[in-house]
This record gives structure tokens, C-alpha cells and sequence, in this order.
């Protein structure tokens, strides 16, 4: 009977949101799981396939295969910013590849329905009120992996946010305490370096990587964790935190509008 491996599942709205993550990326690969990454939003133009590329060589370095990395944004044409509006698409395309049952055989890893009992771990970006696109994939996974019996298995990452900040100041990899008791891994020196250096592979990105590299700096040579907490449904009838959300600051989104969002997703399903 074929071998139906373990997989851990890493959800990212952003190419180079995987930063908040890497030290569980190279945890699940170092423990023989099959680590599988999604994107869910797509960049512009010609800086969409640069930007996947860029995501595809720092998860090399990490241990995962380009064949493991799958970008539902471009295949579902659903650009940064927009993933709100595009709940219904994200959510029918992150449900079916969650139920992918993974099998091995003659060194062949061929992917058939049925395998939510395959999924060791699911990791997304946390309920922080930083990106609009960050909360909107987290409600999504978090519902679609409580109707499978796999809310258990959920993680949540932390990337920015901007509670006590006034604007438009933000947080780096700092969790919310409204998000529940969080699990800390105290990272060597050498692999604090690595992931600093991981940093610097994203070329197209670099006026939003002025802002957080100097804040994720500070982060390694102070607390060098990765931190990890779990989710609630319950949550995601609450604002992130008190005080304007980051996305709020900025302009680019308002908390109302992103609960009308929501509320349409679930009438719609």
C-alpha cells in the first residue's frame, strides 16, 4: 500500500511573506514532512514572475522544491491588495488543494482527493490587522479548515502590525496577545544570520523591505524566535486590536469593509 506522507502547509498572500516563517519552513523539512507553500495574490506585470521567482529561490534555501510551491493568485488572477474580493475564487481553489491526499510511490509523489488526514500542520498569516490580504487569507483558512476538523492544526504568524504605534509607524514579528499564549523557538546564532541574509533576496521588493528590514534586524539580534500561535474562530468577530489597523492607517482598507467581505463569502456558500 503506497506510503501517504505527512504535509505541512504554508499560506501566504504575498511573495515574501514567507519571512515570517522560516525557521518553521526548515523545522517541517528537517522533520521529513512535505512542505507545501501557496500564494494567494499576484504582483504587477513584469514584477510578478520576479517576485515569484524570488520566493522560489529563498525556499530553496530552505529545503523546498519549486515543484512544491503553488501560486493560486496567478493562476487565478487575483492581484495584491484584492484577495478581500476574491474569497469565493481563493476559497474554492485553497479547499481542494487542502484535500489533496499526497502519495509516494517509485520515488513519484502523485496527489489524489481525500487527504485532510495527511495534514500535519497548517500555517497562515496572523489576525493582526496589518494587511487587509494577511486578515482576509487567515479568515479563509481558518473556516475552511474548521469545516474539515483541522482548526487544531492551524498556526498563525506573525509579520506587522500597528498596535500602540502611532501612524504610520508599525510592529515587526510582534504577536497580538488578543491572539492567544504563543510558542517560542529560540533560534542559533548561525541560523539567525541565514534567515538576515534570506532577507536581502528580494530585490523587487525593496522600498517595503527599507521599512522592515532594520525592525527584523532588531527582532534577531534581541529575541532571534520564531513565534507561532493558535487561532479561534471566535476571533474573527473582532478587531485585531484596539486603536486604527495598520491597513486603516495607510488608507488601503477599512476593517468595516472587510467583515461586509466576509459576511458575502459565507452567504455565498
Amino acid at each position: 500500500m503506497p506510503i501517504k506522507p505527512m504535509r505541512a502547509l504554508f499560506l501566504f498572500a504575498h511573495q515574501d511573506d514567507e519571512y515570517g516563517v522560516y525557521a518553521a519552513i526548515a523545522d517541517c523539512v528537517q522533520r521529513g514532512l512535505m512542505v507545501q507553500c501557496a500564494y494567494f495574490t499576484c504582483g504587477e506585470g513584469a514584477l510578478a514572475q520576479q517576485r515569484n521567482q524570488e520566493s522560489l529561490a529563498v525556499l530553496a534555501r530552505l529545503g523546498v522544491a519549486a515543484s512544491a510551491v503553488s501560486f493560486a493568485g496567478d493562476q487565478l488572477a487575483i492581484a495584491d491588495a484584492s484577495l478581500p474580493q476574491r474569497l469565493h475564487d481563493a476559497g474554492q481553489w485553497l479547499e481542494q488543494w487542502l484535500l489533496q491526499a499526497p502519495q509516494q510511490h517509485d520515488e513519484l509523489q502523485q496527489l489524489q482527493h481525500g487527504g485532510a488526514d495527511s495534514i500535519d500542520s497548517i500555517y497562515v498569516t496572523a489576525w493582526e490587522g496589518g494587511h487587509h490580504d494577511h486578515d482576509a487569507l487567515h479568515a479563509l483558512t481558518c473556516e475552511i479548515a474548521a469545516r474539515h476538523g483541522l482548526l487544531e492544526r492551524v498556526r498563525q504568524y506573525a509579520l506587522y502590525n500597528a498596535l500602540g504605534c502611532p501612524a504610520p509607524l508599525f510592529r515587526v514579528l510582534s504577536p497580538l496577545a488578543q491572539n492567544g499564549a504563543v510558542a517560542r523557538q529560540r533560534l542559533p546564532w548561525h541560523q539567525r544570520w541565514q534567515h538576515l541574509r534570506l532577507c536581502l533576496m528580494y530585490p523587487s521588493q525593496r522600498n517595503t523591505w527599507i521599512g522592515l528590514f532594520p525592525f527584523v534586524v532588531l527582532h534577531y539580534l534581541l529575541r532571534g524566535e520564531q513565534q507561532l500561535q493558535g487561532v479561534a474562530l471566535a476571533r474573527l468577530q473582532q478587531r485585531p486590536h484596539q486603536g486604527a489597523l495598520y491597513y486603516e492607517n495607510r488608507r488601503f482598507y477599512r476593517w468595516e469593509q472587510l467583515q461586509q467581505d466576509l459576511a458575502q463569502w459565507r452567504a455565498s456558500r
